[in-house]
């Protein structure tokens, strides 16, 4: 019988290349039909395993779901960015390969997160997504996520409702 590793650890620097295509995967997956096409390639396009390379020893916090050794998703973590809330602690994205959605994985990655910025001393967690995201409107719900808060993102002349769920 083979064991399975499935570990959640903060991202190294050796994981760029990796994290960059969990990225691309996940983002196009995610968002195409919903943000406009040349938004969506160039935010994917800016994000390459140079960028990542440098997020992995940056103020933000990546953590990396590993597979046996596969790159299935990541999420980064940090401080608040939204000033005007009282949550601390954001996790400012969360994307999983395709072919690692809808088995846990994701759940496990969040979890790690949230504890995360717990252990740091951040009281509470804010998460934004787009509104016509089902899935990540579903995700962040069934993780106890209140959507309190609203925004809008611009993408290429295009506004975009945003969400924010939030844990205290």
């Amino acid at each position: 019988m083979k064991t399975l590793s499935i570990d959640v650890r903060p991202a190294e620097r050796q994981d760029a290349r990796a994290i960059a295509e969990a990225h691309r995967a996940s983002w196009q997956h995610s968002y195409a039909g919903l943000i406009p096409y040349r938004a969506l390639t160039k935010m994917i396009e800016r994000r390459s395993e140079t960028w990542w390379r440098k997020a992995t020893s940056g103020p933000a916090t990546v953590l990396v779901a590993d597979v046996a050794g596969t790159i299935a998703g990541y999420a980064t973590v940090g401080l608040n960015r939204a000033r005007a809330l009282p949550q601390e602690g954001e996790v400012y994205e969360i994307y999983m390969r395709p072919e690692y959605q809808g088995i846990g994985l994701g759940y496990t990655l969040f979890g790690e997160a949230r504890r995360l910025l717990k252990s740091l001393g951040c009281n509470g967690t804010v998460v934004w997504c787009l509104e016509d995201s089902r899935h990540a409107v579903d995700f962040f719900r069934s993780n106890g996520g209140i959507d309190a808060v609203e925004g809008m993102e611009d993408f290429d002349d295009v506004q975009l409702k945003k969400l924010g769920f939030i844990w205290n």
